[in-house]
């Protein structure tokens, strides 16, 4: 069950204040970006650029793309700890949950675990839709589980089974020669097999073209660098169909990377995901792991680790000691909201591969309000992940790296009003790690703060933006790279002061004027 004066004023001094404000609506407020800007009228206006393309709106992300509230629900099922390893003990009642029977909205369950502290030396595994595991406080004396293995494990995992199928029959291909970023609408050869409400994957080929025209197959190598190969590249973004008009479909999400004929064009096609679970989160808990030393690197590996599962969430979590993650969504994650969590003094090496404090590499994911201390990449995605992604209103103190997308081509992503001490660099990484290359296109920063930044754009394939960005800039890495889309750096007074949240003002109808003021 879910939780769930009148002031009269001189006409005089009404008439001054009317006038004030009608003269703050036409005022420019601030800076605002070339790119995307309030208008005077309380519109959120988009100005393409000779291609086409735009800024993409992100505001679909998150839980159920942000449309509903992260929801709070009674105990089903109340424990305290008990001596001992508690994994068991745990297990048994979420297990319990499992055999429940959902209500309308999903939800089976919820698993509220009293203050305390619970020993846990297995992974407490969620594998089923509408299980919510609760405690009574993130803080180190409230409810917390300290994972007790001498080994690399997740201390809570939340995932279904199996893989995306595509529907038989159905796909087709794209008829557009060049689709841009920021579009909705795709044309398709046949149209007459998809329906409003269908999740449908639109499909963009890697080819050796476009590999060699962004000098992925010419990476300067070392031991161990690979040149990046077609089939590793081929990226599947989900959406749902919401409009058929003729061989015209339109999608829910937009187009984060541009698709062209020159590049293998792409193609749309129907799936389905049986496995994947929802309605599943983590909420109120303090997750904590055993170590030997700083540089411990067999113990509790991530705090709540994502995959195979959509609209979900993880609320109000502390994360201490972990060696990869507080929080990881896995690549067949989706729409997941990670709320007001933190990641903080984690124990391993201080090297590649570790200490990455909240990872992505799903699609449609929101990170918001979070915290990371003593992290590498704080807020970072992996390869081939598929936006769009949002980070937003995050911050990193002591931060040994950088934060921003990491290696092999992320597509989409939003790092929105996010601060750091550390770097911020979207750039091609080169022979970095095993040739991680391009990190990504259509990675835009808007309103961040960092030590030292630097935003490159590929040779082809779209743009990255730095907006509003505070901090020393540089040109990166290989300094000859193309320079990224850079304008208002080190404006104090960026407007809008958030990109994530005035796109969502915009898509449910608001009225952007008081913004401005």
């Amino acid at each position: 069950m879910k939780k769930s004066s009148i002031c009269i004023l001189p006409a005089v001094v009404l008439t001054c204040l009317s006038l004030t404000c009608m003269a703050q609506e036409k005022m420019p407020p601030g800076w605002q970006s070339s790119h995307v800007k309030i208008s005077e009228d309380g519109r959120l206006e988009y100005f393409p650029d000779a291609a086409g393309n735009t800024i993409p709106d992100f505001s679909r992300v998150g839980y159920h793309h942000g449309d509903k509230g992260i929801p709070r629900y009674s105990a089903t099922i109340t424990l305290s700890p008990v001596s001992g390893d508690n994994s068991a003990h745990i297990q048994r009642a979420i297990d319990s949950i499992a055999s429940m029977q959902p209500d309308r909205e999903g939800h089976r369950g919820t698993l509220l675990l009293r203050s305390g502290l619970y020993p846990v030396a297995e992974t407490i595994q969620v594998g089923a839709s509408g299980i919510v595991i609760a405690g009574e406080g993130s803080g180190p004396h409230e409810t917390r589980l300290l994972a007790t293995k001498r080994e690399r494990y997740p201390l809570i995992r939340i995932a279904g089974e199996g893989l995306r199928e595509e529907v038989d029959g159905s796909r087709v291909h794209l008829t557009d020669t060049f689709v841009p970023t920021g579009a909705y609408t795709v044309h398709v050869s046949d149209a007459s097999g998809f329906r409003p409400g269908d999740r449908v994957v639109l499909y963009r080929p890697g080819t050796k073209e476009w590999i060699h025209d962004i000098k992925m197959d010419q990476i300067v190598e070392r031991q161990g660098t690979r040149q990046w190969t077609p089939r590793e590249y081929n990226l599947s973004f989900e959406r749902e169909v919401v409009a058929v008009e003729g061989n015209a479909v339109t999608l829910d999400n937009p187009v984060v990377m541009q698709m062209s004929e020159r590049y293998g064009g792409g193609e749309l096609f129907k799936y389905a995901y049986p496995g994947r679970i929802s309605e599943a989160g983590v909420v109120d808990l303090c997750l904590d792991s055993e170590f030997e030393d700083y540089e411990d690197t067999r113990h509790g590996w991530i705090g709540v680790q994502i995959d195979k599962a959509e609209d979900c969430w993880v609320d109000n979590v502390t994360a201490i000691h972990f060696g990869y993650a507080g929080v990881s969504c896995e690549r067949n994650s989706k729409n997941v909201t990670v709320r007001n969590c933190r990641n903080v003094s984690p124990k391993s090496v201080i090297t590649g591969g570790l200490r990455y404090a909240f990872n992505n590499n799903g699609q449609q994911n929101l990170f918001t309000g979070c915290h990371s201390r003593e992290g590498r990449h704080d807020y970072v995605t992996g390869s081939q992940v598929c936006g769009p992604n949002v980070f937003h209103n995050c911050t990193a103190t002591q931060s040994y790296a950088d934060i921003g997308p990491h290696h092999r081509w992320a597509a989409g992503t939003l790092y929105d009003n996010v601060v750091t001490d550390g770097q911020i660099n979207v750039q091609d990484r080169g022979k970095m790690g095993s040739g991680h290359g391009w990190a990504g296109v259509t990675q835009v920063l808007w309103n961040c703060r960092g030590g030292k930044v630097a935003v490159q754009s590929p040779w082809a394939s779209g743009k990255n933006y730095s907006i509003g960005t505070k901090g020393e800039r540089y040109a990166g890495v290989f300094e000859d790279r193309p320079s990224g889309e850079w304008e208002g750096e080190n404006e104090t007074n960026v407007f809008p002061r958030s990109l994530y949240l005035a796109q969502l003002m915009a898509r449910k109808g608001g009225d952007l004027k008081d913004m401005t003021k």
